[in-house]
């Protein structure tokens, strides 16, 4: 009598029952939700583009977001590391982003065309760049992740005071600064702290699900505050359509400016050096084994979703976080989830009326949760850093001190640079950039370079920790 032995399905290639399947999908778009819709809310206002463009850079994030997420996930021949993972715009583009959206040169053309050479450098040295691994151990990882949390935490803090607190205006044509009267107004304040606490006391109370989406439900209950108030207005939502395509180069032809172009390859790099960690921190978490072809792939895609958003009108994309922390969370390392969810992004992308909806958030409303995204990037950074040596190794001291130190000039002293070249500006105006930058040559000066193993462990190690706090 013959017995047969029951097949063992690879949890990653598990596809699970549908009415498990879709809430499971679900739960990794609210959690990436808000970070993913944020980008285009601060390039958008920036650019100072109008209330319906804005609606559409939110409506084209979320379409980009789900064809980045399939094309990872999914799978094609050479591209995608088919795990579960969610892509969406990565913070660390926001710095160089705000710099190039200041010069009228560059303006969001001079960004798309920034956004897709970048993504087409990222396909090309995608089988190169887990070579670099060593030069990104991580005090210098944790240092960049560091910087760009309390680089963004200024754009939260301004959020929460309503704006900027002052902006330019042509009067009898000249350029004037003109104060912002409504900047920290009291009820503006009351709302921006009602978003905070509601957060807090759901990360602190709430269980599972509900701490997981805690952001999220902190800027729906804001919302029905402001509008109860008067502070949040609908009739952009009323007169948007139910559902609309998003086109390819919708705001004109891409242009190319080399100072841009260059910064943007530099984020690339440092996009894909996190990545590169997230992924083995997400190999240890599903029990699947990356290798360096893995890894290729997974890289590769990066390229290939930033080139997809810089064509479909938005921004460089990565793996986000926060999925990564929630597969270990819920134990479910199917990637198919994380296929439904880009699905769930896709069709999201395609009704504007939802994209209206969140452009109508108040500022006040995305500044109490955005001093708690940003600021746990930062902490994220932070926690990274625990895990290096600063007792034996004294000069792991430096490097973190006088990167931090240079990542600050552009937010403490903007005009600090005023005299250098302007071209360099861009790259100049973005903390993030230069603490990379002075990270990377100061761990080399100091420490040189470790074994790639080493490297691989020190950067698995670094990500797991960081996905767990």
């Amino acid at each position: 009598m013959s017995t047969t032995v029951p097949s063992i399905v690879d949890p990653v290639e598990e596809k699970l029952p549908l009415p498990r399947l879709v809430p499971l999908a679900l739960q990794h778009v609210l959690v990436m939700y808000a970070g993913a819709v944020a980008v285009p809310l601060i390039i958008g206002r920036a650019l100072k583009l109008p209330p319906e463009d804005i609606a559409f850079l939110i409506s084209a994030d979320l379409f980009a977001c789900g064809i980045a997420t399939l094309v990872q996930c999914l799978g094609f021949p050479g591209v995608g590391i088919k795990l579960p993972v969610m892509m969406g715009v990565t913070f660390a583009s926001v710095g160089p982003m705000l710099s190039m959206a200041a010069s009228p040169e560059i303006g969001l053309l001079g960004i798309y065309g920034s956004v897709i050479a970048a993504g087409i450098f990222g396909i090309a040295v995608a089988p190169f760049v887990s070579r670099l691994l060593p030069l990104f151990p991580p005090v210098v990882t944790g240092t960049i992740i560091m910087v760009i949390g309390i680089s963004l935490m200024r754009v939260g803090i301004n959020w929460a005071g309503g704006g900027l607190p002052s902006f330019t205006r042509v009067i009898n044509g000249e350029t004037v600064q003109v104060s912002n009267a409504a900047y920290g107004s009291l009820d503006g304040l009351a709302i921006s702290a009602f978003v905070l606490v509601v957060i807090l006391a759901l990360i602190k109370w709430g269980k599972g699900f509900v701490a997981n989406v805690a952001v999220l439900l902190g800027i729906i209950a804001g919302a029905v505050l402001a509008a109860i108030l008067g502070k949040m207005h609908f009739d952009k939502v009323a007169s948007a359509a139910w559902f609309d395509i998003v086109l390819p180069l919708h705001f004109g032809v891409p242009q190319l400016h080399l100072i841009p172009i260059v910064t943007m390859c530099i984020v690339m790099v440092v996009v894909m050096i996190e990545s590169l960690g997230m992924f083995l921190a997400l190999g240890e978490m599903t029990g699947k084994k990356i290798d360096q072809e893995a890894l290729t792939k997974g890289l590769r895609a990066d390229g290939v979703g930033t080139f997809i958003g810089g064509l479909f009108n938005t921004f460089p994309y990565t793996s986000f976080s926060q999925n990564v922390g929630l597969v270990g969370v819920t134990g479910v390392r199917s990637r198919w989830v994380t296929v439904a969810g880009g699905v769930i992004m896709l069709i999201l992308g395609l009704l504007p009326k939802m994209s209206a909806l969140v452009e109508a958030v108040p500022l006040v409303v995305l500044g109490g949760a955005g001093l708690v995204m940003f600021g746990m990037v930062a902490a994220t950074g932070a926690r990274i850093l625990t895990s290096v040596d600063f007792k034996t190794n004294r000069y792991n001291l430096f490097v973190v001190a006088i990167s931090v130190g240079f990542g600050m000039i552009p937010l403490v002293a903007p005009n600090f640079f005023k005299h250098l070249p302007h071209e360099l500006h861009p790259l100049l105006e973005s903390g993030i950039l230069l603490s990379a930058i002075v990270a990377v040559a100061l761990n080399f000066f100091f420490n040189g370079v470790v074994s790639a193993e080493r490297a691989r462990a020190d950067a698995s190690a670094a990500a797991a920790s960081a996905e767990h706090a």
